[in-house]
């Protein structure tokens, strides 16, 4: 049961937080990371290619949530650039190989053509390839000031994250699931808790492993980042029947034109909606007892869902 009064302690307390200036500050700042962590060299199209997705824009969410995980437990945002641009390294590389004609076959991704529609294929899946194995060197390289034990806990954690373990293991259940009626709840909970819930609880774990946080810290935190992790989901199942071409950035309506299973389908659009809430306030209060310090936290819960993207 949620502890309304909490909720409405921590509800007004957002009010007076500028989530739009936080993103844009925090997101400005990433960019510009992003920009010079990959200089083009021989092969050249390889690393054009890289660039090309990586700098591609977006949200840029994980690597804020890892930034604003590292300052809510009395870290620096110079500490947690690198490990920032290196979630954002693996999740480019994710969405990469998400849209190869053997994956989801999408054409477009945030707002321009897909990696393999402007390089070819043999050069977009390299591009993954390079960009996963060197979010991996780039952190702990360019990570100045944090005991290599507190890198080598990210390390793992991450390794984790983008196996079998994780990531891909969620995306091969959900290309054994096109097509099939009989999917569950506890099925389409596995694919998108590990194909897109993983990641998410990685970048908030991470900013806090950065500065040796305490179990309970982590713990609190990884339930929060769960709940923000499937409620992020439940909205893009739900945009992906509500949503425009410009709106997304990507083609819309692609789930049912792959036969998949999704929140909506099992549930409906409303009752969707309603669950991706209750995960919101559920996450929201696992942060109630960090005061001010988890406004970003906080809101970024609420942005979720809300957004249109």
């Amino acid at each position: 049961m949620v502890n309304t009064q909490i909720l409405e302690q921590s509800s007004a307390k957002d009010a007076t937080f500028n989530l739009k200036a936080y993103l844009s500050e925090r997101r400005a700042l990433v960019e510009a990371a992003l920009e010079r962590s990959i200089t083009v060299a021989y092969p050249e199209i390889l690393y054009e290619s890289m660039r090309y997705s990586l700098l591609a824009g977006g949200k840029r969410l994980r690597p804020i949530l890892c930034l604003a995980s590292c300052e809510l437990c009395g870290g620096t945002l110079e500490m947690a650039i690198p490990t920032a641009c290196a979630l954002e390294m693996c999740h480019t590389f994710s969405l990469i190989h998400d849209d190869l004609p053997a994956m989801d076959n999408d054409d477009f991704r945030r707002g321009r053509l897909t990696n393999h529609k402007v390089y070819g294929e043999d050069i977009a899946i390299l591009a993954g390839d390079a960009l996963l194995a060197y979010a991996f060197e780039f952190l702990v390289v360019q990570t100045k000031g944090v005991p290599a034990k507190h890198l080598l806990q990210i390390v793992v954690k991450l390794s984790h994250t983008m196996a079998a373990t994780g990531l891909v293991g969620g995306q091969v259940a959900d290309l054994q699931s096109e097509g099939l009626q009989n999917i569950d709840i506890k099925t389409l909970d596995f694919i998108h808790t590990n194909k897109t819930g993983a990641l998410l609880e990685t970048s908030v774990l991470s900013g806090a492993l950065l500065t040796g946080a305490s179990d309970s810290v982590l713990q609190r935190l990884s339930v929060y980042a769960h709940h923000i992790g499937l409620a992020f989901q439940i909205v893009d199942d739900v945009l992906d029947i509500t949503g425009t071409q410009e709106e997304l950035g990507k083609t819309p309506g692609k789930d049912q034109k792959a036969q998949k299973v999704t929140y909506p389908s099992l549930w409906g659009i409303e009752e969707s909606k309603r669950k991706s809430q209750e995960l919101v306030d559920l996450a929201k209060a696992e942060l109630a007892g960090f005061g001010d310090k988890a406004q970003p936290l906080m809101a970024i819960a609420d942005y979720i869902t809300a957004r249109t993207q």
